[in-house]
């Protein structure tokens, strides 16, 4: 008998009254959808590369000036600026729908729960995990020190420093 769990239901009700969302939430979804893939293409840098020449190429005719430095300085910190508020938007997104696709995977095998949600975690309780899952991946027949969970290691972690200190005592 395989041990299988099924996908968890899909809220279907709530993602319908979310889609919607504000109108400007939607506008700068896919403004920004459509600005990292514009930025992110060839084109994007060619032009880029062909507004510095073309900057560079006018300098002798303005005579370097402190406003044709000027408007190189303020485009590019302007430009800076914004990108950095909708490449994170973008970033974000993607994060969020990477973890949700991973938490069904997860969901739906016979992996641990317990992972489900794993971002959320501290950095202690992520570094007890990883030592968990290290022992695992070390272990020739797939048991990490007969613990059957992260939580298990790291109670054995704390005996094995215990034991560690009475001897050196």
């Amino acid at each position: 008998m395989e041990n299988k769990k099924k996908p968890a239901k899909q809220p279907t009700k709530d993602l319908e009254s979310k889609k919607k969302g504000s109108k400007l939430s939607l506008f700068f979804n896919k403004f920004s959808s459509k600005v990292t893939k514009v930025t992110g293409s060839v084109y994007a840098f060619i032009a880029a590369i062909l507004v510095i020449i073309i900057w560079a190429v006018t300098g002798p005719i303005f005579n370097y000036s402190d406003t044709w430095q000027l408007v190189i300085n303020t485009g590019t910190t302007i430009i800076t600026f914004l990108m950095v508020f909708i490449i994170q938007h973008s970033q974000n997104k993607d994060q969020i729908a990477l973890q949700l696709k991973l938490d069904e995977l997860i969901n739906s095998s016979a992996g641990n729960n317990k992972l489900i949600s794993v971002e959320d975690l501290s950095e202690e309780e992520l570094a007890v995990m990883k030592k968990f899952y290290v022992r695992l991946s070390g272990s020739s027949d797939g048991d990490a020190s007969d613990s059957d969970s992260p939580e298990d290691a790291e109670a054995e972690d704390k005996s094995n420093s215990a034991k560690d200190e009475k001897n050196t005592a």
